[in-house]
């Protein structure tokens, strides 16, 4: 069987590779000396491109700036400012460049834009009275040219810390690419870390939390990696072998994600994986490519250097039989891994592998089988779930129990499946009240013992939901408002000193849906900031001396409402 494979391997590896500076693997060639860096700072980097993030692949390069905000952003070409968006949390305020040669450039995390676009986003946000935005440009309205500050770093939305987000992005298909090709790239001399080889007993099931596996520990120098424990390893049958992996540069202490990594039965390539372009709706399957209930349990990010069959993302150029190799021949096989980084720094580790012979025993379905490739579904007289195709990665054994109703709920709590298989998108659940809802039936929602609320809708006897996780659900009622608690304004103050009005909102359940701040009866632009959960409004010129009325509204996804109203003096 081992010859046979790589036989195959063999002529299946004419896959079209080019090398990038002779050690980088990619499929295809970028420009050159075209994109300049987007600071005037030496280039360091807090996270890589590709980098392994809970439930996403990092799409870009973040730059550090010296742990504060402030820095000029320049255009990295010319182009024009296509696309501008705010938002409460994801890159806070971001701008997009389009180039002339098919490539678009992305800069998140601002503190602010220039004077022109900051302008246009506040004549939209006042014209659709909305503080989020994300809306495109023409190209005659905001033209830049390379090197032109088109924005001012900061520390905007969901990031850890002051720096700057930048991507490069096909303008075309909107993939994002990784801009160290393009020779933006980080002073690197530094290998790849490993620290363990995963080896899982696949045996021709589908894999899944009770999949046997075991964990080796490896130590080594200068990029050459070794068993901390010297031993032939005695396999046999359907393998599968997992990698952790990190990579540092000369410039940085931050632990990143690495480039590539090529797994090798006797000198033959069997599988990669490179962190060159990837699109978006491709980026949730992280989950199938670590080993997600490792990650789920213990929050350990072994990489699977085997494919499910229902994931299909192009950070898999290549494999054969989608990485899983067959020991059964009685020989002794050596496996190697080979790491690189994006500037070809390279680390490996060898394993010897005696192979034996093994009988096919596959598992026995305990629950339900669901196929990856069709449409599941299951149901009994007070759920249904349904799973449309591309959700699944692997076939399943799926299973489902039910526990009774808890206090605060108005079903019982149906257990669907578990927490460790992964969902690529969302499936559709439906509970049944154990009781007439009457006239609450629209303050229902469907929540998670461990997720909270998972919104939904009351329809045909039915509340109704989309949800990204296997788990335990039942219904509850949000019949509770949100919850506004002023800061530095009441009935009656004197705001002549002060910057702005501030407040905090919350809400219990399902969560704010909107808030709509006015003075006077006019509308006026709120910002709520995702670090300090504070809606401010800055007093900005238009607010005359003398007595004013403030009032702001804030309802929830359920329509519940709360309003605070107080006179104040300018």
């Amino acid at each position: 069987m081992i010859k046979k494979f790589i036989a195959i391997a063999a002529l299946c590896l004419g896959f079209n590779w080019g090398i990038h500076a002779q050690t980088t693997i990619q499929s295809r060639q970028y420009p050159q000396n075209y994109f300049r860096y987007p600071l005037d700072l030496s280039p360091s980097t807090a996270g890589s491109f590709g980098e392994l993030r809970p439930q996403h692949f990092h799409s870009g390069l973040d730059f550090k700036t010296n742990q504060r905000t402030g820095y000029p952003v320049h255009a990295a070409a010319d182009g024009y400012i296509s696309r501008v968006r705010v938002q409460f949390g994801g890159f806070g305020r971001a701008i997009y460049i389009t180039h002339p040669n098919g490539y678009t450039t992305v800069y998140g995390h601002l503190q602010s834009f220039t004077p022109a676009v900051a302008a246009i986003v506040k004549a939209y946000q006042y014209e659709h009275q909305t503080y989020e935005a994300d809306f495109n440009l023409t190209a005659t309205q905001v033209p830049v040219l390379k090197n032109d500050v088109v924005a001012i770093s900061g520390n905007a939305g969901a990031s850890a810390g002051p720096h700057l987000h930048f991507e490069i992005r096909d303008t075309q298909t909107e993939e994002t690419i990784n801009a160290q090709l393009f020779g933006l790239t980080i002073p690197d001399k530094v290998p790849p870390t490993i620290t363990s080889i995963g080896i899982y007993h696949l045996n021709g099931n589908p894999f899944s939390e009770k999949t046997p596996k075991e964990f080796l520990a490896v130590t080594g120098i200068a990029g050459n990696y070794h068993l901390i424990k010297s031993q032939v390893l005695h396999l046999s049958g359907y393998i599968g072998f997992g990698i952790n992996t990190t990579d540092m540069n000369s410039v940085s202490a931050n632990h990143n994600g690495i480039y590539s990594i090529e797994l090798k039965l006797d000198g033959q390539t069997v599988y990669t994986f490179t962190v060159e372009r990837f699109a978006f709706d491709q980026t949730h399957a992280i989950n199938a490519y670590i080993d997600y209930p490792t990650f789920t349990s213990s929050r350990r990010w072994m990489q699977k250097c085997f494919i499910p069959p229902g994931s299909h993302i192009s950070l898999y150029p290549q494999s054969i039989n989608r990485g899983v190799i067959t020991f059964d021949d009685n020989a002794l096989h050596d496996v190697e891994y080979v790491v690189k980084d994006a500037a070809g720094n390279t680390s490996t580790v060898k394993l010897k592998v005696q192979s034996e012979k093994f009988t096919l025993t596959p598992g026995k379905i305990a629950g339900t089988l669901f196929h990856y490739d069709q449409k599941n579904e299951f149901s009994t007289d007070k759920v249904k779930v349904i799973i449309m195709p591309g959700n699944l990665y692997d076939d399943l054994d799926f299973n489902y129990s039910v526990s009774p109703k808890p206090a605060s709920g108005f079903s019982q709590v149906h257990h669907i499946h578990n927490r460790l298989t992964p969902i690529h998108d969302s499936y559709d659940i439906w509970i049944k009240p154990d009781v007439n809802l009457g006239q609450y039936a629209d303050k229902a929602v469907v929540v998670s013992t461990w997720g909270g609320c998972q919104g939904g809708y009351y329809q045909d006897g039915y509340v109704k939901s989309k949800v990204t996780s296997f788990g335990d659900f039942f219904i509850k009622l949000d019949t509770i408002p949100p919850v506004i608690r002023p800061l530095n304004i009441h009935n009656g103050s004197n705001m002549a000193a002060s910057k702005g009005i501030n407040l905090r909102m919350g809400d219990n359940l399902s969560g704010i849906k909107s808030y709509i701040g006015t003075i006077d009866n006019k509308w006026v632009l709120m910002e709520w900031d995702y670090k300090s959960k504070i809606l401010s409004y800055t007093f900005n010129g238009e607010i005359a001396p003398g007595k004013h009325v403030f009032k702001l509204t804030v309802g929830d996804n359920k329509n519940n409402f709360s309003e605070f109203k107080a006179d104040f003096y300018r």
